[in-house]
């Protein structure tokens, strides 16, 4: 399970954020702000062709239309369970954590370039599943596609002064968020499963995940923690 295009553009999303907003699980962004950034990131924009880099759900359910796809690398930036989630694929009694990008090392995912006729519209899209809350920062760092071209992709960073910012969990911490956590969009177990089949669908190493994914499935087979639905 996971959003749809159809959730973005028919206004499910922001009648779920209007069913959120008053219980105060969440401190979300209002329109007008999410406007304010998703146009000052336009602004500085790169001239020529707008790519967006998508290292999670992004690589396996974009939500938005465009014109190719490639695989690419960004350097600089690396992926992690960082990010705490109480809705979504979590609940406030327990919040599933869900990928951000952090600084060091290099990151393999998957650009996708627009057609610059629709970018801002498909992205006012991404900002109201990307941004709800704030928690990611919108950056444009370089990237290498495999066909050998350069390119500037917009990313998704995590604002560590975030709420949400979990830090720098342990592999054992991390793994037991995963296997307790479920919310609406589904158990966070199958966001990490779908993550990394797509992962392995563009050929990246994904040791770690694969070590995680095997810790949280044991986690639940010891009933360590409660099956999620």
């Amino acid at each position: 399970m996971g959003l749809t295009r159809e959730d973005l553009a028919n206004g499910a999303v922001q009648a779920m954020i209007d069913q959120w907003a008053p219980t105060g699980i969440l401190r979300f962004l209002t329109t007008a702000e999410r406007e304010a950034s998703l146009q000052a990131t336009l602004a500085a924009a790169p001239p020529g062709d707008l790519w967006l880099f998508g290292y999670g759900s992004l690589m396996w359910n974009p939500a938005f239309l465009h014109e190719e796809r490639m695989i690419a690398t960004v350097h600089g930036w690396h992926r992690r369970f960082c990010l705490w989630t109480p809705v979504g694929r979590g609940s406030p009694e327990a919040p599933g954590l869900v990928l951000a990008l952090e600084p060091g090392g290099s990151c393999r995912g998957v650009a996708f370039r627009l057609d610059p006729a629709l970018a801002e519209a498909e992205l006012r899209l991404v900002w109201l599943r990307e941004m709800l809350t704030g928690a990611y920062r919108p950056r444009w760092s370089p990237a290498r596609l495999t066909d050998g071209r350069r390119v500037t992709c917009l990313s998704f960073m995590v604002e560590r002064s975030h709420e949400r910012y979990a830090g720098r969990l342990s592999e054992a911490e991390i793994a037991s968020a995963i296997a307790a956590a479920a919310g609406h969009l589904g158990p966070c177990r199958d966001y990490l499963a779908q993550t990394l089949a797509a992962m392995e669908q563009v050929g990246v190493r994904a040791g770690a995940l694969h070590r995680l994914s095997k810790t949280v499935a044991q986690k639940v087979a010891e009933g360590a923690v409660k099956p999620a639905p």
